[in-house]
């Protein structure tokens, strides 16, 4: 993969660079992993689960940026940015365009339009975020 488009992103003002942390990716990869697991308890409901799945997918998306020298101050361009990070191909990403527009709509309008189907694509595309930021650390 090659950093080409994250310098361009660097160069308006999308991203900075910055180089990693190994305690920082560490620990992004933890919390993402562990709120990928609770997202799969099917004893919570879906708005649940669908909180756990984005804020899961997104630690492990911003791993990725991070481990790459990149910082965003956006969740956007963290998910936006997984296309140049862990190769992640157009239909994943837009799942998590979606969720992210969806996350939205419920902090700042109130919207919860979460049903099974949403979750459950949520879920499949962040354990292959999961997978693929697994074997960048190793």
């Amino acid at each position: 993969m090659t950093s080409e488009n994250l310098d361009n992103l660097v160069r308006i003002g999308q991203l900075k660079a910055e180089p990693s942390a190994d305690n920082e990716v560490a620990g992004l990869i933890q919390s993402g992993l562990t709120r990928l697991k609770d997202s799969q308890n099917m004893e919570l409901g879906y708005e649940s689960r669908f909180d756990l799945a984005y804020n899961a997918a997104h630690a492990l998306s911003l791993a990725a940026l991070r481990l790459a020298g990149y910082r965003s101050e956006t969740r956007y361009h963290v998910f936006l940015c997984t296309k140049h990070t862990i190769d992640l191909e157009n239909e994943r990403w837009r799942v998590l365009e979606n969720s992210h527009n969806k996350r939205n709509l419920a902090e700042y309008e109130g919207s919860h339009d979460v049903d099974e189907q949403t979750v459950e694509a949520l879920i499949r595309v962040a354990i292959i975020v999961a997978e693929r930021v697994q074997e960048l650390v190793k």
